[in-house]
């Protein structure tokens, strides 16, 4: 189940709300960070960028590939732990806005966690340690340590004790 605070809205969808949830300011400097990020091939700068300018917590050594996507709105509640891999267009939100709802959740990526290109996790999901994710998952579910997953919908295809197994 995924860690979410829900936020009831009325009249229009959520998304028409949005900067009574979020300054403009903010979202439009993190969208020029983020942007800019993107197409950095510097490592160390990428991660300085996330944590001075977002408010993002960033393990040592990890890696943001290019064209990663953090969320724009609330990038403070995404934390990455030391000596991952972020594939290429990756997208990491920590927010969703539905009709009637808007709802927001932290994401805890674990430490020596692998993500394969253009996945995409979901809100409220924590990712633990030593994991590893297939290109092109969704990441709908929390993922156990040491677990191998992949596809749409995600499952586990290798826990922590079958990998060390192999």
């Amino acid at each position: 189940m995924r860690r979410t605070e829900r936020y009831p809205v009325e009249g229009a969808n959520s998304l028409w709300h949005i900067y009574k949830t979020v300054p403009f300011w903010k979202v439009a400097k993190n969208f020029l960070v983020i942007q800019t990020a993107r197409y950095t091939p510097f490592l160390p700068m990428k991660n300085w960028l996330y944590r001075q300018f977002l408010g993002m917590k960033i393990g040592k050594e990890t890696s943001f590939a290019l064209m990663v996507m953090p969320d724009v709105m609330f990038p403070e509640r995404i934390q990455v732990g030391a000596n991952t891999v972020i594939g290429y267009n990756t997208t990491i939100l920590a927010h969703e806005y539905l009709i009637e709802e808007y709802r927001l959740g932290d994401v805890l990526i674990g430490d020596r966690v692998m993500i394969g290109a253009n996945s995409t996790i979901l809100p409220g999901i924590k990712i633990g340690d030593g994991a590893i994710v297939s290109a092109a998952t969704l990441v709908h579910k929390d993922v156990p340590a040491g677990a191998f997953v992949g596809g749409n919908p995600m499952k586990i295809i290798y826990t922590a004790e079958e990998m060390a197994g192999r």
